[in-house]
């Protein structure tokens, strides 16, 4: 069952680069950087394009778990603190722990599961944090990043109920959903005009965190325990706090170091239990 984790460890290497890419591209809409990204990212597969075809309701949930996920955050982040709304998005790893074992058949789940995952979710709280302070009382916008959360979580464990698929169909999953977020892009936000080096990084997204990612993580998902999937899954905002630290030239803070502790550790026991 281990043997999904270097796939997911890839995906999670890939995810963990998408905040520096992002911050060189935040001058972009949401949607147009979503969209063209995701387009991107679909293109390696196009070589198989027979492969695309699945029922509709697999393809239904592709895009449930594509642009569901994409389009809550958005939400989330505009109408919520960035820190805040990030670190409720973040629960999708425990919620992949927490809902193994009533998405899928012959899947328990134990008592060093919910631990690992809690001490896990604890961790992924003060890399996100970095021991800044963070603003108190409700944001509306909390609810669309638990429900983005949801969503990535139960689309992870949903794919394995589907009827088995090709990894490469994801590229059909994400074309549509590019699609559909130009789309948002056209309806909701100004038009833009885009460098270069936009062009250039956009594709680097596309290929990347918003491409081979999902290629890897279905990959992951197909030959490994979801459960140690879910808990491996919070290295991703570990790994990417570090990579911003190192671009800037930082170095990494005591509680960066607890968090890398606490969510390594987490990992390392809650992978080895069965």
């Amino acid at each position: 069952m281990k043997r999904g984790n270097p796939f997911a460890l890839g995906a999670i290497a890939l995810w963990a680069t998408l905040a520096s890419l992002g911050v060189s591209l935040s001058h972009v809409s949401p949607f147009l950087l979503t969209g063209l990204a995701l387009l991107i990212g679909s293109i390696p597969a196009l070589p198989l394009l027979r492969q695309w075809r699945v029922p509709p309701a697999t393809l239904a949930l592709g895009v449930y778990g594509l642009f569901g996920f994409h389009f809550l955050l958005f939400i989330a982040l505009r109408h919520a603190p960035p820190v805040q709304a990030n670190l409720v998005n973040y629960l999708w790893p425990l919620l992949m722990v927490v809902l193994a074992p009533l998405l899928l058949r012959g899947v328990q789940l134990k008592l060093v599961h919910i631990v690992a995952a809690l001490v896990g979710f604890a961790g992924a709280a003060i890399a996100i944090a970095g021991g800044r302070q963070l603003d108190t009382g409700f944001a509306w916008g909390y609810l669309p990043a638990a429900g983005s959360a949801f969503i990535w979580a139960s689309y992870s464990l949903l794919t394995q109920r589907v009827a088995r698929f090709p990894t490469a169909a994801i590229g059909g999953f994400a074309a549509v959903s590019g699609l559909l977020s130009l789309a948002c892009h056209s309806l909701l936000e100004p038009s833009a005009a885009l460098s270069g080096q936009d062009w250039l990084l956009i594709v680097l997204m596309g290929l990347g965190p918003l491409g081979g990612a999902f290629f890897l993580w279905d990959a992951a998902l197909k030959r490994g325990d979801a459960r140690s999937i879910g808990l491996l899954s919070f290295l991703t905002p570990l790994l990417s706090t570090l990579l911003l630290l190192v671009l800037r030239g930082d170095r990494p803070s005591p509680s960066i170091v607890l968090a890398a502790v606490m969510i390594v550790g987490a990992a390392l026991v809650g992978t080895r239990a069965r």
